[in-house]
């Protein structure tokens, strides 16, 4: 095989990843046709403000408006304010930007085109309870919604019934003119109606839906939200609602996108690559587990797929918190992938979040491979206590594994990256 240094290696795979998923190379391929009228911007969520910035590169015609970002997220525009807001729980900052976004688009014609920049992490960046709810109420939501172990779609489908923005209700505010939402996906799946929950583009899910999974999932919810979601208000537009009938939703970004490119590089600098999945879910700890089990089946026995080769996976992977220790669902992934490949030479790592933020700390991930739980056992670190404390960021940071790339001004969700000499 190519002889490749791992670290930097894998590096230059994610560092692919995110390229396919930047907005100044996509958004240019989707521009919708020039209104008579006014062309009003808004957006929300971690890659918002960078979408802002090419949009407003490539658009030709006046324009005006606002999107919300994550804190230190931002990009510089000029004719498109940015805003800053709390994520993952909101905050008064978000709850002041969906005000405003939800002024934004009153009182536009038929002639007037809205133009939505959707990526995930909007939906804790557009918090705007639904009446007789408050910011306190969304922000217990959304501590529950993190703590238990929900899938992103199940989450978004709860959130969407406790808003009066999300679910379609900024682009019905909108109405009666046309909305076109261009949309990053960090959704398993790609359903853009459920990337931040969907503020310009409705979907099917229900109140039953939306009840079915806190009980499935064990949700202790405020009793003000539960009379809320319980009651007929809580219904959002549907996709046949004749508000949205000539609206445009595009793609313009996916993970599956993303893990083509990255699986080019690979075979650029030599190393076949396969793609296991593009939308995985599930505990964090247990598709490690999965994981490390098919790289220690190639590494022994060259099945089911023969070295040297690179393992690519995505999808959006779940924590359940047992503890409050510190870390993200992709270094949780890792830790329990280096404890399932231990001792074994020749595999080597990656998973980060290509938003390039894991979690709680600054971190977009960490690297791992055969050694990881014995370097961590020698500074001290109990591998499997770490795991068991949700305590994934404190055990690479010991072994100096962590992987800081900075925002990245996109986010197509989790990103793995196993090569296997």
């Amino acid at each position: 095989m190519t002889e490749v240094d791992p670290k930097p290696f894998l590096t230059a795979i994610f560092n692919a990843a995110v390229a396919a998923a930047d907005p100044q190379r996509t958004i240019k391929d989707h521009l919708p046709a020039r209104p008579k009228g006014r062309t009003v911007v808004i957006g929300a969520g971690k890659g918002s403000a960078q979408m802002a910035a090419a949009f407003e590169k490539v658009w030709d015609r006046p324009i005006e408006g606002l999107v919300v970002t994550r804190y230190g997220y931002g990009a510089a525009c000029r004719r498109i304010e940015i805003i800053e807001a709390a994520h993952p729980v909101p905050d008064a900052a978000g709850l002041a930007a969906s005000r405003r976004l939800l002024e934004k688009v009153q009182g536009l014609t038929a002639d007037d085109l809205v133009v939505a920049l959707i990526s995930g992490g909007g939906s804790a960046l557009l918090p705007s309870p639904a009446e007789g709810l408050t910011l306190a109420d969304e922000i217990a939501v959304s501590e529950a919604l993190l703590a238990s172990g929900a899938p992103i779609a199940a989450m978004n489908t709860i959130r969407k019934h406790l808003s009066t923005i999300k679910g379609g209700r900024l682009a019905a505010a909108a109405y009666p003119a046309k909305v076109v939402s261009l949309v990053v996906s960090d959704i398993p799946g790609d359903d853009p109606a459920l990337v931040a929950s969907g503020p310009t583009v409705p979907d099917l899910g229900s109140r039953k839906d939306a009840l079915a999974s806190i009980a499935a999932y064990g949700m202790n919810l405020p009793a003000s939200v539960m009379a809320h979601i319980n009651s007929p208000a809580a219904d959002a537009p549907r996709p046949d609602d004749p508000r949205f009938i000539r609206n445009e939703v595009h793609l313009i970004a996916s993970a599956g996108v993303s893990l083509e490119a990255a699986a080019a590089e690979a075979k650029r600098q030599g190393i076949q690559a396969v793609i296991l999945s593009d939308s995985i879910e599930g505990e964090a700890r247990e598709v490690g587990g999965v994981h490390a089990a098919i790289a220690r089946e190639v590494a022994t026995r060259n099945r089911p797929f023969a070295k040297p080769v690179l393992i690519l996976s995505g999808g959006e992977t779940t924590v359940t918190l047992r503890a409050k220790g510190k870390g993200g669902r992709n270094s949780e992934f890792l830790l329990a992938f280096a404890i399932g490949i231990g001792g074994m030479v020749g595999v080597h790592a990656l998973a980060a979040d290509t938003d390039g933020i894991d979690g709680s700390e600054d971190n977009a991930g960490a690297f791992a491979d055969g050694s990881t739980v014995s370097r961590m056992r020698k500074a001290g670190v109990d591998a499997k206590a770490m795991l068991g404390g949700n305590n994934a960021w404190t055990a690479f940071n010991a072994v100096d594994d962590l992987f800081v790339s900075g925002p990245t001004g996109t986010n197509v969700n989790d990103f793995r990256a196993i090569l296997i000499k």
